[in-house]
């Protein structure tokens, strides 16, 4: 498809999720930038706040197989990855799958989990396979993690290590609607919302996936996210970004530029894309939504683009 076509289906898809998601536009195009760059998304919010349905939203719209675990303080990491089950019958080991062998697969209030399972996901996140009993299976593509968590004060949490933070390329907070929108949300009839129509199919979201790479980032822009990272480094008031971070930037920027519709990547992509990608990284003690140290480095980073 070429760039004008790519971003039509694209704005298809947003339409669609805007009138599931009221009042929060920037916050579905980044959700979506994360998907069409092949990376993570943690959604952190107070509960009720429309987290979990974004994630069924998302996965409707695109045309995924969706799986849905409730993270709990008993929940063992068999119970997302699968195990082997002896059949009596066979006299045989038979794998049982895990909700972790679908396409989509939300992590709901994953930091009420144990640190122990929680790191049952960082081989399925980075890998996209699972080692179980000495085998290693293959995950279905493409394969997302969409996980949610609660503000970390909340009682029953358990904070997530900076290893499997720096798994998700991207963290939002939805925060609270405008009155508009609660109005209208209030408006809307009770009980379960209808299915939405898939709007893509893996395939196609697959060739989006791939014309990301297609998308020029120019050098100037490249060293400029250099010097992003760069300026965390050293600091005391901050962790610092890695390189994953700084790949992680340039690929969310292209997939950025591709839901605009543009073959290039723009200072300001990099600008808008920006806290979402670094600040659970800079500050990961931090809360979703604040962008404390985010800033302050866009603010002493010049950019001559």
């Amino acid at each position: 498809m070429t760039d004008v076509s790519n971003a039509a289906v694209l704005h298809q898809v947003e339409q669609q999720l805007n009138q599931v998601i009221l009042g929060k536009p920037q916050q579905i195009r980044l959700a979506l930038t994360c998907l069409l760059a092949g990376g993570h998304l943690l959604l952190e919010d107070m509960p009720g706040m429309g987290k979990t349905t974004l994630a069924h939203a998302l996965a409707q719209s695109l045309g995924l197989s969706y799986r849905r675990v409730q993270f709990t303080s008993d929940l063992l990491p068999a119970d997302l990855t699968g195990f082997n089950l002896f059949d009596a019958r066979t006299q045989e080991f038979r794998f049982q799958p895990g909700p972790v062998f679908s396409q989509v697969l939300l992590a709901d209030e994953i930091n009420r989990a144990s640190p122990k399972t929680q790191s049952a996901l960082l081989e399925a996140m980075e890998e996209h396979q699972v080692s179980i009993d000495g085998a290693t299976r293959e995950l279905p593509t493409p394969f997302f993690v969409i996980a949610t968590q609660n503000p970390q004060n909340y009682s029953g949490t358990n904070a997530l290590p900076e290893s499997q933070l720096d798994r998700f390329m991207l963290r939002l907070s939805l925060g609270f609607p405008d009155r508009a929108a609660e109005l209208q949300l209030l408006q809307q009839p009770a009980g379960r919302s209808a299915a939405l129509p898939a709007m893509l199919n893996p395939a196609t979201l697959m060739a989006l996936q791939q014309s990301v790479d297609n998308i020029h980032c120019s050098e100037p822009l490249l060293l400029y996210v250099l010097d992003l990272v760069s300026q965390s480094r050293g600091r005391q008031d901050m962790q610092a970004l890695s390189p994953r971070a700084a790949k992680a930037l340039v690929r969310a920027g292209r997939a950025y530029a591709l839901i605009c519709g543009r073959s290039f990547v723009t200072a300001d992509d990099i600008r808008h894309i920006f806290p979402a990608v670094a600040e659970h990284r800079l500050h990961p003690g931090g809360h979703a939504g604040e962008t404390n140290a985010s800033t302050l480095l866009l603010q002493q980073t010049p950019c001559q683009i």
